[in-house]
């Protein structure tokens, strides 16, 4: 992530470690054995992280491009990408609900720990994300749009 989207990608580390916290402390007080089908459930759960977080940088590439501020940019992809977002995780959540119903224990330990990343993936992904984005751009040197865009791999 970080050599792909430069600054973007250093924040979407940040937003996945905080998202690990988060995982590890509800894990923690809800008392979760992590079977295989539970560990499945939170690597699938990591990856909707991840790419709630492409989403969001792509999007803010795109509104770079088109020429409009860095601040501007980061507001506009937020709120551009966050539909595609919520929608994802929504119908997870209602697969997770309908898994954990009618499912055996496996199925349960699975759809839990999937619904319950899924929870933080988009608290994290929405909210810390755009919370770290916003600070690093207080940071004068940080605002260069340059820091923020793919690098130009060709010359001419």
């Amino acid at each position: 992530m970080i050599f792909n989207y430069r600054i973007l990608g250093f924040v979407s580390v940040l937003s996945l470690v905080l998202y690990g916290f988060f995982n590890l402390a509800l894990y923690s007080l809800i008392p979760v054995t992590l079977t295989l089908p539970g560990i499945s459930g939170l690597i699938l759960s990591i990856g909707m992280a991840v790419d709630a977080n492409i989403l969001i940088f792509e999007r803010i590439r795109e509104e770079l491009n088109d020429g409009n501020t860095l601040i501007r940019s980061i507001d506009s992809g937020f709120q551009r990408a966050n539909s595609s977002i919520v929608d994802g995780h929504i119908t997870t959540l209602l697969s997770c609900f309908v898994l954990f119903l009618l499912g055996t224990n496996f199925v349960k330990g699975f759809a839990a720990t999937l619904g319950i990343g899924v929870l933080i993936s988009l608290f994290t992904s929405l909210n810390c994300s755009k919370t770290i984005l916003r600070f690093f751009t207080t940071y004068q040197s940080l605002r260069q749009k340059n820091l923020y865009l793919p690098r130009n791999n060709f010359s001419n």
